[in-house]
């Protein structure tokens, strides 16, 4: 007999791994016993007969369980036949129980069970047993796990039926479609075999009944928690291979069969409805309107939550974990998975199992995501009383000393709770980190080992004072500030981020091996890296459609003289005041606003749905843009407005203005706002470039340099997928590609630290600094002494102004320069490092409290500014924008190694290059200059033969009448027939003008200028 190659022996397969049977021949009705304790595979064969299509259930298997479990609540029923469909009595039950599950969804019904008039209460699945719990271990044990091949779900179509269908204790749980790569069939034809063929209004498909939807074949996994015919999202549901999409080979067996031999058992499918699979219900603030969302997790979510469970039974608290996961990977619900069953994780030291952590404190500088964070641990803690939010002072020590099991914070908050937390003995805790980088500092660090160590031994010394040796008294508060700035031992830390910096990689990455050169790398404990993620379509790869934007524009001197100015500082200042200059901005929000509405709005991007973000240097680039946008859209009788975002109050125009007054809404309604019409463009100065994650933003317009992380973060925000949601966009006025990729292909696949820090260095920078004589080594050991004897300022001034003194008359403007980056470099990274390294060095200690005060007295060098008062003596005479080809940005496929932390500092002061104001000029306008040589020719041939011209048009002198808008369009269709008749003789211009956007843009500009009454 030759090997089944088709989709019936993929079936075959399948259910002889799960049940021992092929499961063909079982007769409706006769439901054997389950497998003791899940012995073996752990799963019965059902029958297509004895599912009811009309309540969507296994009638026979549900059945079975109640009578094996709670015989007298089923008598209560007064069932005359529990198989005969006509029973009324069953059916009544079947009713009941049928309409739960359409109201509450299967996961909450098997959670909670129903109420049922005359019976009572029925439990319809029973939860993983506590240890040493016999009775609940029993009833567990009953619980019936079946599956059933060709299961015929629909009530008029008799004829269709599913590959299988998976049941516990006979509710729904998954559907398969099955396809066999070696038939020319893949798991893209059981996608479209659902949404083709699968009717979203059949009983068993409706909203959670089923708790998800598999499409499987021979090579991949895809899931669908929700239905919708053509719009059912399917995600796939693979391992990765190669840090990409798709599964690594198996040689045991398919590339698939982790599905059903790892994920799918009885305890590991147990494990997800209990502590992953989800309703998730919002409410529009404004409507009201509810909307139900099934959530089941991901492979690489279940993945690293249950790594991290396995590694804290095996090794307890005081252990590192950095997880490097994807921007828009879901790390917010991966946080809370973890959070909540952290709580619940227990070891065994011999003297039966206790709790590995009292509290998990999980920290956050996503506000947005702050409270979804807490809502999600809430929804499976079940218990409000287990979580706290703590958001004042004293909030996370009342929750600790509550025994509260999750406290949720912000890292802005952090900082001050952790002041008000006093002595919490020998409690052990697991703390959560959200973007990890952006609140673990050797400061904050510091702030936490202070409030969460070993406080109790420190209060308790402190009562002795008055008994001890004032030395001693300072060299404990010494070893005290020490032992704060470690890692926790009684703490476990789970940092979680995309884009891991070195520190956080030294930090919290796992140490390997040192290489021949004796160097330690250190990598992530686990990781989804962004190239899977954009390969499996979870995110949007926002290097793929990437247009820079090149600026030219001419500058000239209106000042007869010719004074001079630092070249370098000149150029800065003259490169800010062109792409601020109200021109330049009229200009670039215009084409901003155009392309969006006539590339993205008008191809109906994310169905009609799309938004857009113009990222801004600064708050008063970002007032003018919102200013400009806001003008140009009433111009165009644009229906959509934009939305400005900035911190704070700032000056402009005279008068103090807020997001608030300028938006007409509170700051904290921008996120929802935007979501809502006629809203379209967000501008954003520093805000919403990190941790926002809104699915409906399209493109981004980029006026900022970026670099690096910022660079990243910042563009990620456009790669949150969405069912509609196929490419996004990136016009960047400001960046390179060169500059993009170089900021894109650290986070690409795995980021390694290339090797530790060397504590040496540290070593070095003391001696440096000690030789410049600044300080004496006992105005070190004297000021230490007083600070952590808690002097008052009048005494530690005067050691600082002496070495202020010392500062300003010994060294010479070069050697001050030196110094003090030595000294900035010196406390950053003692900070960092007294975090990681194993000893402590009390040296380094009491400099570093030294020089932590002493650097911001430090006076700068005076530096004359020789590029003050350009700006008064030159004039803008042309800009104009082109836009450089689209392109996609592609990275290499490797691993990348970053840096350690710098730990060189010094430096001298820079020497201005003077130059006259017509060779700076010059030299500027050649590098960013127009494309012609003879710019005033082509001015003037515009002025004198193309305005007049276009001024005696008909149909523009008409339009003149009506909006501004309309006779801008007028006019440009008047320009377009006379350029065409008079510049055919100009090919470099008439080039310019077809091919060119902005350039046509500008000649329009100028010509409607030229033409206005």
């Amino acid at each position: 007999m030759s090997t089944d190659t088709s989709e019936k022996g993929l079936e075959s397969l399948i259910v002889r791994h799960m049940t021992g049977t092929d499961g063909l021949a079982v007769s409706p009705g006769a439901v054997a016993e389950p497998p003791a304790a899940y012995g073996g595979t752990g799963y019965l064969a059902g029958s297509p007969k004895d599912y009811d299509r009309a309540h969507a259930l296994d009638a026979a298997q549900l059945f079975a369980f109640l009578r094996a479990t709670q015989p007298e609540a089923l008598k209560k029923l007064a069932l005359a036949n529990a198989s005969d469909a006509k029973d009324i009595n069953r059916l009544k039950f079947l009713d009941r129980l049928s309409a739960e599950v359409g109201k509450r969804g299967v996961i909450d019904v098997l959670r909670k069970g129903i109420e049922h008039h005359p019976a009572g209460h029925f439990d319809l699945f029973y939860a993983t047993p506590s240890e040493g719990n016999a009775k609940a271990a029993a009833l567990h044990a009953k619980n019936r796990f079946s599956i059933t091949r060709q299961l015929a779900y629909s009530l008029d179509e008799t004829r269709r039926a599913l590959d299988l269908g998976l049941f516990i204790n006979g509710l729904p749980i998954a559907t398969f479609e099955l396809k066999n790569s070696l038939t020319k069939q893949t798991v893209e034809d059981a996608v479209e075999q659902y949404r083709r063929d699968r009717n979203p209004r059949e009983r068993l498909f409706e909203f959670g009944r089923c708790v998800v939807h598999f499409a499987v074949d021979d090579a991949e996994v895809r899931m669908c928690t929700e239905l919708k015919g053509k719009a059912s999202w399917f995600l796939p549901f693979n391992k990765g291979h190669n840090d990409g999409a798709g599964n690594p080979p198996n040689p045991h067996g398919l590339k698939t069969d982790y599905l059903w031999k790892e994920l799918l058992t009885p305890a590991g499918l147990t494990d997800i409805l209990e502590n992953y699979a989800q309703i998730v219900e919002t409410k529009h603030p404004k409507t009201g309107k509810k909307k139900r969302t099934q959530v089941f997790p991901r492979y690489h979510q279940l993945d690293v939550v249950r790594q991290a469970l396995a590694d804290v039974r095996l090794h307890g608290a005081g252990r590192r974990y950095l997880i490097q996961h994807s921007a828009g990977s879901g790390k917010s619900n991966s946080i809370a998975w973890l959070a909540h069953q952290l709580i619940g994780v227990k070891r065994d030291l011999g003297q039966g199992s206790k709790d590995v952590f009292d509290s998990v404190i999980v920290v956050t500088d996503r506000r947005i995501l702050d409270d979804q964070i807490q809502k999600t641990i809430k929804q499976f803690m079940q218990v409000g009383a287990t979580v706290g939010h703590a958001e004042h002072s004293g909030d996370l020590r009342r929750f600790i000393e509550q025994g509260k099991k999750i406290i949720v914070t912000t890292v802005q908050k952090f900082p001050w709770v952790l002041d008000e937390i006093g002595a919490v003995g020998d409690k052990h805790f697991a703390i959560v980190i959200d973007e990890a980088h952006s609140g673990q500092g050797g400061k904050t660090s510091a702030a936490m080992g202070k409030a969460l160590g070993e406080g109790a031994d420190t209060a308790a010394a402190d009562d002795d004072d008055e008994e001890r040796d004032p030395e001693d008294v300072v060299n404990a508060a010494l070893e005290a500030r020490m032992a704060a700035r470690k890692m926790l031992t009684n703490a476990s830390y789970f940092a979680f981020t995309a884009t891991p910096k070195n520190k956080t990689l030294e930090m919290f990455g796992e140490p390997l091996p040192a290489d021949a050169q004796g160097r330690v790398k250190h990598q992530p404990f686990h990781h989804y890296s962004m190239k899977q993620a954009v390969q499996e379509r979870f995110i949007l790869d926002v290097l793929e459609h990437y247009v820079p934007v090149d600026s030219y524009y001419k500058l000239i001197k209106r000042v007869e003289d010719d004074p001079e100015f630092d070249t370098k500082r000149a150029k800065k200042k003259l490169r800010r005041y062109v792409e601020s200059h109200d021109h330049a901005i009229k200009l670039k929000a215009e084409i901003m606003v155009d392309h969006f509405h006539e590339q993205v709005l008008a191809a109906g991007k994310i169905g009609g749905q799309a938004r857009a973000m113009v990222v801004t240097s600064g708050i008063e680039r970002a007032i003018q843009y919102f200013h400009a946008m806001t003008a140009y859209l009433q111009e165009r009788k644009s229906p959509y407005q934009a939305i400005v975002a900035f911190s704070g109050e700032h000056e402009y125009g005279g008068t103090k203005v807020s997001e608030a007054s300028l938006n007409g809404f509170p700051s904290k309604d921008i996120a929802d706002k935007i979501q809502e019409d006629p809203y379209r463009f967000l501008v954003c100065a520093d805000k919403f470039q990190t941790g926002y994650d809104e699915p409906l933003l399209h493109a981004m317009y980029v006026d900022k340099a970026l670099s690096g992380v910022k660079a990243v973060q910042t563009l990620s925000r456009l790669n949150r997928a969405h069912p509609q949601k196929h490419d996004c966009f990136v016009l960047d006025f400001q960046n390179n590609s060169e500059t993009i990729t170089c900021a894109f292909q650290d986070y690409y696949r795995t980021t390694l630290l290339a090797e530790e820090t060397d504590p040496n260095k540290l070593h070095d920078l003391k001696a440096a600094l000690d030789g410049a004589q600044v300080y004496s080594p006992d105005q070190v050991q004297q000021f230490a002494a007083l600070f952590l004897g808690g002097a008052e300022r009048d005494q530690l001034d005067p050691v600082l102004d002496a070495c202020v003194a010392a500062y300003a008359h010994a060294l010479d403007e070069d050697q001050q320069v030196d110094f003090k980056g030595k000294a900035k470099v010196f406390c950053r990274t003692y900070d960092f490092l007294a975090s990681v390294i194993p000893d402590t060095n009390p040296e380094w200690e009491r400099l570093s409290i030294l020089l932590n005060l002493l650097v911001s007295k430090l006076p700068a060098p005076k530096e004359e500014d020789l590029a003050k008062g350009i700006l008064e003596a030159i004039d803008m005479d042309s800009y104009r924008v082109e836009k450089k080809a689209l392109m996609k940005i592609a990275l290499a496929d490797a691993d990348a190694e970053i840096a350690p932390v710098p730990t060189e500092g010094g430096g001298r002061k820079a020497e201005p290059e003077l130059d006259r104001l017509s060779n700076i000029l010059k030299s500027f306008n050649e590098n960013f200059g127009t494309l012609f040589e003879d710019t005033d020719r082509v001015v003037k041939r515009i002025r004198d033969d193309i305005a007049p011209q276009v001024a005696a048009d008909k149909a523009f002198q008409n339009a003149r009448a009506n909006t501004p808008h309309t006779a801008r369009m007028a006019h440009d269709q008047a320009l377009g027939k006379v350029i065409q008749v008079l510049l055919k003789d100009d090919m470099q211009v008439y080039k310019q003008f077809v091919q060119n956007e902005s350039f046509r843009r500008f000649v329009g500009d100028m010509v409607y200028q030229f033409t206005s009454p």
